[in-house]
C-alpha cells in the first residue's frame, strides 16, 4: 500500500506541475503574444483552451457534465 501512496503522490505532483506550466504559458502568451515566447513559439495555449471550451459548450448537457466531472477530479 505504501507504493500506491507514493504513485498517487507522484501523480498529484505531476498534475500540479502541468497545471502550473499551462497557467504560466497562458500568462506569457497574453503578455508577449504567440511568437515572442522563447522555446514555446509554436504553441497556441490560449487558442487550444478556447477550442476545448467551445467544443464542450457546443455539446450542451454532455459538455456540462464533462466540465463537472473534470472540476470534481481536480478538486479531489
Amino acid at each position: 500500500m505504501d507504493i500506491l501512496a507514493k504513485v498517487k503522490g507522484w501523480a498529484s505532483q505531476i498534475t500540479d506541475l502541468g497545471l502550473t506550466a499551462v497557467a504560466m504559458l497562458v500568462v506569457l502568451q497574453v503578455l508577449f503574444g504567440n511568437t515572442a515566447i522563447p522555446f514555446f513559439s509554436g504553441i497556441d495555449v490560449v487558442g487550444n483552451i478556447i477550442g476545448i471550451v467551445g467544443a464542450l459548450g457546443s455539446e450542451g448537457l454532455v459538455g456540462l457534465v464533462a466540465v463537472m466531472v473534470l472540476w470534481w477530479a481536480f478538486k479531489r
